[in-house]
């Protein structure tokens, strides 16, 4: 597989586990948009001129589908304010962090390990000001907004979208390791059964 093919079979997939899981975004599975910015900036850095957008316009397309599934006009549901635009920046913050450790995680060692941590745990943080605090602030759902009410509603809901995150970019490592470990293996088969 080329690189180009290999960079096409990960957006496609990318964009089906968002679709996917966005669709059903307060059903059992959590919605893993979050975390696809993350791993389409580790590895689709290349393509980020249309990659970012192409998912993101995908994010937007399916909160129109779930939105007006449910009998309501989407520009009138509550999560849909000027704040919703907020989202573009949210998901750079996880697009850069994946970039960022792709650009600095070379090996597969234990700092990759906690440089995969630190820019999980950072690029949520800023992803979550931006999503949380554009609704929190421009939406007219919060009729008084303060600065105290901002920061416990920015705490009570980062750990579990650092959770959730986290999770779904650990089993991207999980599968990338395995992928990592096998190709070798394969490659070796590969040019065993050649020599035969």
């Amino acid at each position: 597989m080329t690189t180009a093919a290999s960079r096409a079979a990960i957006l496609t997939l990318l964009a089906a586990v968002m679709a996917a899981t966005r669709l059903h975004h307060f059903a059992a599975v959590p919605d893993a948009s979050w975390a696809v910015f993350f791993v389409g900036g580790f590895y689709l850095s290349r393509w980020t001129r249309w990659a970012f957008p192409l998912l993101m316009a995908l994010a937007v397309v399916v909160d129109w589908i779930v939105i007006r599934g449910s009998g309501i006009d989407f520009w009138t549901h509550y999560c849909v304010s000027p704040g919703y635009w907020a989202l573009v920046p949210a998901h750079f913050a996880m697009w850069a962090g994946g970039w960022w450790l792709q650009r600095h995680a070379g090996t597969l060692d234990l700092r990759a390990l906690g440089l995969l941590a630190v820019s999980v745990a950072v690029a949520t943080m800023v992803c979550h000001l931006f999503a949380q605090g554009g609704f929190y602030w421009a939406s007219p759902v919060v009729a008084e907004p303060t600065v105290a009410g901002w920061w416990k509603n920015y705490t009570d809901w980062l750990w579990p979208y650092l959770r959730v995150t986290a999770t779904y970019v650990g089993i991207a490592a999980v599968v990338h390791v395995a992928v990592l470990r096998l190709l070798p293996a394969s490659r070796a088969a590969e040019a065993d059964a050649a020599r035969r």
